[in-house]
């Protein structure tokens, strides 16, 4: 008995030091993974920025403008054009059925005053249909509230009436969510402000959960891989498609002169036009279908006109003139 206790001893000592064998050098692996694959973000960083600023040179007959940081650049997706920026201007391509040209102005690592500083002097050399921000993320490291607030301000600001500007996405660390928190709350409360329309990131990534964004996140375990960058579009589409709608609108039912002159209201007035053409349309195609009696006519006659109806329903001089 006394054997048997002794060997059973040792051998659960023995598997003891095997799991946490294995579990350390799982963790030394995996640790060694993410310095590998961080090392590997900082090789595309300027192959991302090039391939975008390869970009600038195409023309299209809608500009899209990005502001943000190395999610806006695609950093961690398989190719440039498979973050969220590429995703969102191929959907807008599709939906207007125009060609589109992409301008990311924006940079990676860049915090708030770095997009204030580097990016809206930029800006200014553009006039987009359709503008995204996502910036913020970078900030979180080092919060300052007041600071953060002032440089979104200054960031809100200056871009066009239309913008689409993102919360910060879900970090799963409560330490990060609780400044998180703050400022999304900036976030709202300013876009709200100057009339700007939020999408929900924040609300969107954290409704994935912690397992799925651990599979939709690069090795790095910070950016989002291509699957995860899907999602973050997810979050902008509804309000871009609105914007390209109202776009297309403002194209077919306003001349550059009146959108220009009614700023921030051309989209209302395009739209009202829009609708009442809708129903001119209607109205029109009404009283050119023919009445219940007419389609019971035909059925009987067949293709045979009625007398003294031409084929187009008019009256004709059948039985020459009185």
């Amino acid at each position: 008995m006394r054997t048997r206790t002794l060997v059973a001893l040792l051998s659960s000592l023995a598997g003891a030091a095997v799991v946490s064998g294995a579990a350390g050098f799982g963790a030394r692996a995996g640790i060694r993974g993410q310095r590998a694959a961080s090392q590997r973000v900082v090789d595309m960083l300027p192959v991302h920025a090039d391939w975008w600023r390869e970009r600038l040179h195409h023309e299209g007959q809608l500009t899209y403008v990005a502001i943000g940081d190395s999610a806006a650049q695609g950093v961690g997706a398989t190719a440039p054009g498979r973050g969220y920026v590429g995703l969102l201007a191929r959907r807008i391509r599709h939906r207007s059925r125009m060609t589109v040209r992409v301008v990311n102005l924006s940079v990676s690592g860049s915090t708030t005053w770095g997009a204030k500083k580097d990016q809206l002097p930029k800006l200014q050399h553009f006039t987009p249909d359709i503008c995204t921000v996502s910036i913020g993320a970078n900030d979180i490291a080092d919060f300052h509230p007041d600071k953060f607030e002032r440089n979104i301000r200054a960031i809100y600001g200056a871009v066009p009436s239309h913008a689409v500007v993102a919360e910060l996405p879900c970090m799963f660390v409560p330490d990060r969510e609780r400044k998180v928190a703050v400022a999304n709350e900036i976030v709202h409360r300013v876009a709200a402000e100057l009339g700007l329309t939020v999408a929900p990131l924040h609300e969107i990534t954290k409704r994935v959960g912690i397992r799925r964004t651990f599979f939709n996140t690069y090795g790095d375990l910070f950016h989002p891989n291509d699957r995860g960058y899907e999602i973050w579009a997810s979050a902008f589409e509804p309000a871009v498609d609105n914007r390209v709608d109202t776009v297309a609108a403002i194209r077919r039912y306003l001349s550059a002169r009146e959108a220009e002159d009614l700023g921030r209201q051309a989209g209302d007035v395009a739209h009202a036009r829009a609708e009442q053409d809708t129903d001119g349309a209607e109205t029109i195609d009404t009283a050119n279908r023919p009445s219940s009696l007419d389609r019971l006519r035909q059925r009987v006659t067949g293709s045979l006109p009625l007398p003294g109806r031409t084929d187009d329903g008019e009256p004709t001089d059948v039985g020459g003139a009185a």
